[in-house]
């Protein structure tokens, strides 16, 4: 009878490992940081200490190249109807964010990065050319790389040539394809770690949740700010759930 006792307590620690694990598979990613909130801004430092301060699993952030090659994080490729990709770093350095910080380079988001614990995941945005998407993707992996950082970031984008950069320069890290238009299998056969689609683009097709997981791949969801959506993708599959709402969604996440 003891023993029973013993192998039904072993047992049931198990059973609420598994449970607690499950409810942790689901992970979030406070999409341009955590800005929702005072003395934020979308892209900022400060969302990225505060993404950090709420406990996400990732701070998603996006990266332009400026005329003269220094990457800075924006999400618009213009900031005050200035073109970023067209314009020296030394004419936009003064501009400001909507929190009153100067537009941030690469290089200080990832000085205040190395200070915290959130995962990086770093957009690349799509430039005018070929050429210009690939010089992208190596200065940014450069500057990552020197910086050790390499474990710390996953790799995203729209396009493919910067994608395809990105798989060859930095074949351990993962890279997630976001424009919704190639099926998991695809992605598998370019090195891509997974897909990272519009929530209408998975709606769509639903199938890619399962072909995805039959391929090991991870499964990412943008942009779900709605609690019901954020419960259906969970429910089809999702492994990450960005979004502009991260305290909403991980109280969702917990709760599955």
């Amino acid at each position: 009878m003891k023993y029973l006792k013993i192998s039904f307590a072993l047992v049931l620690c198990i059973l609420v490992a598994a449970s607690v694990e499950a409810k942790g598979k689901v992970r979030v990613v406070a999409h341009r940081g955590y800005w929702k909130t005072e003395g934020s801004a979308q892209n900022s430092i400060r969302s990225l200490e505060l993404a950090n301060q709420i406990k996400v699993y990732g701070s998603e952030f996006d990266v332009h190249l400026t005329a003269d090659d220094i990457p800075v994080i924006h999400h618009d490729q213009k900031i005050k109807d200035v073109d970023i990709q067209t314009t020296p770093y030394a004419q936009l350095k003064d501009m400001t964010l909507d929190n009153g910080e100067s537009l941030p380079t690469l290089e200080q988001y990832l000085d205040k990065f190395k200070q915290l614990k959130v995962k990086l995941i770093c957009e690349l945005k799509p430039h005018a050319t070929p050429e210009r998407n690939r010089k992208a993707a190596q200065i940014v992996i450069a500057m990552i790389n020197a910086k050790k950082l390499q474990k710390r970031t996953d790799y995203i984008t729209f396009n493919m040539d910067a994608g395809k950069e990105l798989i060859c320069l930095s074949p351990k890290t993962p890279v997630y394809y976001l424009n919704g238009d190639v099926a998991p299998k695809e992605l598998k056969e370019l090195g891509y770690a997974g897909l990272d689609y519009h929530f209408k683009a998975m709606q769509k097709h639903p199938e890619w949740f399962k072909e995805a997981k039959d391929l090991k791949m991870k499964v990412n969801v943008w942009t779900v700010d709605d609690e019901k959506l954020m419960e259906e993708m969970i429910e089809d599959g999702a492994d990450f759930i960005t979004t502009n709402e991260p305290l909403t969604a991980l109280k969702v996440c917990a709760a599955e």
